[in-house]
């Protein structure tokens, strides 16, 4: 039998209707994966590349089959299909997947790095996460996610947008 795998997974969004582009990405991964929990959504400025609007974002965890190569796989199809393009380096898009956590585990493969190797140190990655799970351990820093939040020096300005329902 089969184990099904608990991802946690971050969306953003910069262009067009940002709002609907995070539901209708998360009603294209509920073809495939189980929603467990979704976080708010909040608003952020970019990071890096500055000369684009601000981004929508939000964390779910979902629970699936999929092993993490695969899911990837499916998240880039869904990028793709509601038209990310990546021609500048965090330049503006119409959505953005990218898995954060996987289970427990520490997968470190040129396509794939799990956890994701810029989470600790982004705001609008872990307001959203301690949100849904405050005390999940990052496996690589044995720091859950709260302890992690409230030790970011810098952190990029964030906004409450939508609370989750």
């Amino acid at each position: 039998m089969k184990v099904n795998n608990v991802f946690y997974i971050g969306l953003g969004s910069n262009l067009g209707d940002r709002k609907t582009n995070l539901s209708t990405a998360i009603k294209f991964i509920k073809t495939f994966a189980k929603i467990i929990k979704k976080s708010s959504i909040y608003e952020t400025e970019p990071v890096g590349y500055k000369k684009q609007n601000n981004f929508l974002n939000m964390v779910a965890s979902v629970s699936t089959k999929f092993a993490p190569i695969e899911l990837t796989e499916k998240l880039r199809k869904i990028e793709k299909n509601m038209g990310r393009t990546r021609r500048i380096k965090n330049g503006p898009r119409t959505i953005d997947i990218d898995i954060l956590l996987c289970n427990k585990e520490i997968i470190d493969l040129r396509s794939l790095k799990i956890p994701h190797p810029r989470m600790h140190k982004r705001n609008f990655v872990l307001t959203p996460l301690s949100e849904i799970a405050p005390n999940s351990i990052h496996p690589k820093y044995k720091k859950n996610i709260r302890t992690l939040l409230s030790s970011l020096k810098n952190p990029e300005k964030i906004t409450l947008w939508t609370k989750k329902k």
